[in-house]
């Protein structure tokens, strides 16, 4: 069983019910304003109501978002979810009465059983006359007669649960500031894996149980924290600093420390991530960029990250959040507080710190943080998606190898058929930050906040049945567009459409696989027929066709099969550099009126080889109304 593809799952379903919550807030907030200053009070109990009732709810939120979440969104696992929680409820309270609550558990477990059934359920085919109720309508039924059942069981085991998870809560809570500091470093440390957002699950919205003085039961930090608890906050509050200080101080760190040319793009794109992470608590862009190449300064990150939330606890410090520890979460939710105004100084004091500290760390071992080299993988994407996502598409081995494809805030997740298929190069090149291998084909790769767009593009391409033809690098070198080819044949695509590459070794190799259709007398150029009907013509440098003496030698001849990578010329680098007006080598298609669109990577350094650099899509044939091919 795929148990590390079915938490990162959970994890992420658990991250849709919280959308409600930030709603909550800014209600609750609105409510306690002085409104009868302007006698509508009234209008203040309205909007206090509204706020706690989405609080009240909680439970079912998470049962309708955890089976949405687990079956992308399927109408009927949610109302399935809705119909086994109402049910579920009732007979309990019918048995146990309403003093025994699950509350946002029972709402998972709900929500997970739903899903379940879903799955096991979708596609059941019944006899024809019946058959209304065969396929994904069979599932409230099912789903009926299955929370009869769990009912039955919890209604048996439920008082001895609910007495292990108070014993569980007292002793966590009992852990004081030690509990809060481990918690800090394993939230930071499960950020990577995204299984963070089970262990805030639990900590958030089940540790720990306040009663209202209305009688409501509110269980968890964070609904304890909005029903008034004086205790709640220890499980947010010290995240504060952390999100609104520490982390845009690593980006302004970035940025101090990138070079000069690089300045502006690297300035433009981690000030972004700054403000976001200030204003709403959103930090992966930032955590990312260092993650990969330095992970022990991300261990010391998660150490101080629970640091912040011992602090915090041993200054009776009780803070809370309704989506994350940002700067907009922070005023909204202030007027709850206790001692809450301490948090900024105390941000403050570990903005510095953590400036300092990653200023002196990129520069002592020369970590190679975004912008202190060419080619930063978080560079600006200047609107081009849609085009490089069919690249991407590729790099993750291709349409078969994706069996499943989400997206959360900064990363895709993925099952992958076979997870070596995978182009690491290829996917840093088309702007990934890192790639993070779970095991069992579960991958993720953070691309930041375009992921969801990305997921949306690739997902596009799946739906469509079309004919890609991807090409490989030719050579090691840079990329650049043909436009910037010195020759007005070649910039002006009179020949055909491509990319062109300034070269670092002396060696040509296929980029696409075809049969040598010609080669030139001085082996400076050769074309290759795909067999999809592409002419691909490789010309090694400007103006070398008569160069003097022997500077290219052909390894393969016409009629010749090749492969993506097979080397197809040698040649004298140090001697074409001298005597061509320039080094620039063209790779074009010279019949493009068979392509319908065109994919490049960004222009920069490639290696010889390197998936993924370019891609086409083919018109479809007028004779079968298909693809060419």
């Amino acid at each position: 069983m795929n148990w590390m593809g079915n938490l990162q799952q959970l994890g992420r379903s658990l991250m849709l019910p919280t959308i409600a919550l930030p709603i909550a807030a800014v209600l609750l907030r609105l409510g306690d304003l002085p409104w009868d200053v302007i006698h509508a009070s009234s209008l203040g109990d309205m909007l206090l109501l509204a706020g706690n009732t989405v609080f009240d709810y909680i439970p079912i939120i998470f049962a309708v978002g955890v089976a949405l979440g687990l079956t992308e969104s399927a109408g009927i696992a949610g109302l399935s979810a809705m119909l086994g929680y109402f049910m579920f409820t009732r007979l309990i309270e019918h048995e146990l009465g309403t003093q025994f609550q699950l509350g946002v558990p029972g709402g998972i477990l709900i929500g997970l059983l739903a899903a379940i059934i879903y799955h096991r359920c979708k596609e059941i085919k019944l006899p024809e006359y019946i058959q209304f109720f065969g396929g994904p309508r069979i599932v409230p039924l099912i789903m009926g007669l299955s929370t009869l059942v769990v009912s039955y069981i919890m209604i048996t085991i439920g008082p001895y649960l609910e007495m292990g998870m108070g014993k569980l809560s007292n002793w966590l809570l009992g852990l004081g500031g030690l509990g809060a500091f481990v918690y800090g470093i394993a939230h930071r440390l499960l950020v990577p894996s995204g299984l963070h957002h089970i262990l805030n699950n639990f900590f958030w919205f089940q540790v720990g149980a306040y009663r209202t003085p209305t009688g409501h039961m509110a269980y968890g930090d964070l609904p304890r924290y909005f029903a008034g608890d004086p205790t709640a906050g220890m499980y947010m509050a010290g995240l504060y600093p952390i999100m609104m200080f520490a982390l845009p101080a690593i980006a302004f760190a970035i940025i101090g420390e990138a070079r000069e040319d690089l300045k502006p793009k690297i300035k433009a794109t981690f000030l972004t991530a700054a403000l976001a992470s200030f204003l709403t608590g959103v930090t992966e862009p930032i955590e990312f960029a260092f993650l990969f190449v330095a992970p022990y300064l991300f261990v010391i990150h998660a150490i101080l990250s629970g640091a912040a939330m011992w602090l915090a606890y041993e200054l009776n410090i009780q803070h809370g959040f309704s989506y994350s520890a940002g700067a907009i979460d922070y005023v909204i939710n202030l007027h709850l507080s206790h001692n809450g105004l301490l948090l900024i100084p105390i941000g403050i004091v570990y903005g510095l710190l953590y400036y300092f500290l990653f200023r002196w760390a990129i520069r002592r071992f020369q970590i190679p943080t975004p912008g202190r080299e060419e080619g930063s993988s978080l560079e600006e994407w200047a609107g081009d998606i849609p085009y490089r996502s069919p690249l991407i598409l590729q790099a993750l081995g291709g349409k078969d190898n994706i069996k499943k494809i989400e997206a959360c805030i900064t990363r895709l997740r993925l099952t992958l058929a076979n997870d070596r298929l995978m182009d690491i190069t290829a996917l840093r090149h088309l702007g990934a930050a890192g790639v993070i291998r779970l095991g069992g084909g579960n991958v993720q790769v953070v691309f930041g906040t375009f992921s969801e767009l990305i997921r949306e593009e690739i997902m596009k391409v799946l739906r469509k049945d079309i004919h890609v033809v991807l090409f490989t690098s030719p050579m090691q070198g840079r990329m650049i567009p043909i436009e910037e080819v010195p020759d007005r044949i070649f910039a002006s695509r009179l020949v055909g459409n491509g990319v062109a590459f300034i070269p670092e070794k002396g060696e040509l190799v296929s980029p696409v696989a075809g049969t040598i259709m010609h080669i030139y007398p001085t082996m400076h150029a050769l074309g290759i027929l795909t067999e999809e009907g592409l002419e691909v013509l490789l010309h090694i440098g400007i103006d070398t066709s008569s160069l003097p003496g022997k500077c290219f030698n052909a390894v393969v001849k016409e009629g010749d099969h090749v492969e993506p990578g097979q080397l197809l010329v040698k040649f004298n680098y140090n001697k074409v550099k001298k005597f061509a007006s320039s080094m620039a080598t063209p790779m074009i298609i010279t019949n493009p009126d068979l392509v319908k669109s065109w994919s490049f990577a960004p222009f920069k350094a490639v290696k010889k080889g390197q998936g993924s650099v370019m891609s086409v899509v083919l018109k479809p044939t007028k004779q079968t109304g298909g693809t060419n091919g």
